[in-house]
């Protein structure tokens, strides 16, 4: 997952003609007055895309790719099929042994931040706080992926991804391997390791960077109310997190028909089994049709059914003991998507209903009494992100998304805002959220052999009586430009 605020890597220089020089430099004039490209977020983001396959197999990026890294139907069914064409050059043996199926991804930009209300100290009132609009820019870079996948042997296929943030601290992002077409058939394929789920619109692949879009916010919502209480497990969780289990998947032979069934560990995607003795289950399944010369339509369904401990069973030194989580509490995310195509124009619209049990909803341990008047939260989600492709080299980007809370884990007061901790209650409003982006990325060349791309983006969050002292609304803006590549 490719992120902004990610990793050093030994710098080497290379140099910028010209020509690509202005017209990096006219694609960043014309985002910064408002030209109607589109943008996302820099820091929680790994993406996979590997040049390492293009030359395996002699093909230009663009075989795979609608627009690095956003996979085309042809590279999904590539991916589906483990990494493999079907043909001789599969297996690794054909290879010369200086082929290495590795590839380099980091991104060096300039962003600027902005955070309204934010909390800080009050220069009036000692040892209280205050709030203020906070506002950072400069020069930065990402961290640095490490990929490395493809076949071990015909019908075996692996992929390892090494991640590290922009100070060079790594951890593991991807780790699995696949036995692919079991029984000769398609649809029966086995995956084992931390993986992403089977999401249609694949957080890993991103055309956002930025601090406010480089993840998809529908994804990773948790109402405001879920603030872990003392004894309490805080209850972290995304669905476009990487995930550690068991998946087993299929797919028709022109892979039009899909599913997935995943047996996960309940802890995020960490490592150590640091949470409980409890799992979940990801389920999906979509059909894709084509609609005359306009594209390859598909829709699907999801669901993630999964249970989170809320306290620990043993202690040591009064720190819970790793693994013994109990008082397990069950929370879901469902949805619906649609993918359209017209030609040059794309369209990818979800529908997301979500709810926590009452425990995980206000942090409260199951030992313990719930608050008086809480109830399970329950919310739903939209989102709408749309491509215009001018070309296989320059693609525009536009995405909304939207959260409302339907019921609230406290009762609904008639208050405007909710601070948490206080006596009052929430509003019916309280934490709803809207996130725009605009960005646009250019491709200079395109290769068998590394990816480039001038990358520019706007994107803009507003939630609703999330500021931390005065419980007024919370806006983040985030504005980048910068080079993406992977070598």
């Amino acid at each position: 997952m490719h992120s902004v605020d990610a990793s050093s890597l030994t710098r080497k220089s290379f140099r910028v003609g010209p020509s690509l020089l202005g017209t990096f430099l006219t694609f960043a004039f014309l985002l910064a007055v408002g030209y109607p490209s589109s943008a996302a977020p820099l820091s929680a983001i790994k993406v996979h895309a590997l040049p390492a396959f293009a030359r395996k197999y002699g093909l230009p990026c663009s075989s795979c790719h609608l627009a690095w890294p956003m996979l085309s139907p042809f590279g999904q069914a590539f991916k589906d099929n483990g990494y493999q064409l079907g043909n001789d050059r599969d297996a690794p043996i054909y290879q010369s042994p200086a082929y290495w199926p590795v590839t380099f991804r980091i991104t060096p930009i300039w962003h600027r931040e902005n955070e309204t209300n934010a909390g800080v100290d009050s220069a009036t009132a000692p040892g209280g706080q205050t709030e203020a609009s906070l506002t950072t820019h400069g020069f930065d870079w990402s961290g640095l992926d490490f990929h490395t996948g493809g076949t071990l042997a015909k019908n075996v296929s692996f992929y390892v991804l090494p991640s590290s943030d922009n100070t060079g601290a790594f951890h593991f992002e991807t780790v699995m391997a696949r036995l692919d077409n079991l029984a000769g058939t398609t649809w029966l394929n086995v995956k084992l390791g931390k993986f992403e789920l089977d999401n249609l619109l694949s957080e890993k692949r991103i055309l956002t960077l930025t601090n406010v879009a480089g993840v998809y916010t529908n994804y990773h919502y948790q109402p405001l109310t879920e603030v872990a209480s003392p004894g309490a497990i805080p209850f972290v969780f995304g669905i476009g997190d990487n995930q550690d289990g068991l998946e087993v998947m299929g797919h028709s032979k022109d892979d039009r028909t899909r599913y997935s069934v995943a047996l996960l560990s309940s802890n995020d995607g960490t490592p150590g089994l640091p949470t409980c003795r409890c799992y979940a289950t990801f389920l999906t399944a979509s059909q894709a049709f084509q609609v005359g010369s306009l594209g390859l339509q598909r829709i699907g369904a999801f669901d993630y059914i999964g249970e989170w401990p809320t306290y620990y069973q043993f202690t040591q030194g009064g720190n819970g003991v790793a693994g013994t989580g109990i008082g397990n509490k069950s929370y879901y995310r469902a949805g619906l998507i649609g993918q359209f195509f017209i030609k040059k124009y794309d369209l990818t619209a979800m529908y997301f209903h979500s709810s926590d049990n009452a425990y995980l909803g206000t942090g409260t341990p199951a030992n313990q009494p719930l608050p008086v008047g809480a109830q399970k939260p329950v919310w739903n989600g939209g989102l709408f992100e749309s491509h215009y492709t001018f070309s296989p080299q320059f693609i525009l980007i536009q995405r909304v998304e939207l959260v409302r809370m339907s019921q609230q884990a406290f009762q609904i007061g008639g208050g405007p805002v909710y601070v948490p901790g206080s006596d009052e209650v929430p509003s019916a409003s309280f934490g709803n959220e809207n996130v725009y982006a605009i960005a646009g990325r250019y491709y200079p060349f395109i290769s068998s052999r590394a990816g480039f791309a001038f990358h520019g983006e706007y994107a803009f969050s507003h939630q609703s009586g999330a500021s931390p002292v005065t419980g007024r609304n919370l806006d983040f803006s985030s504005l980048l430009a910068g080079f993406d590549f992977a070598f």
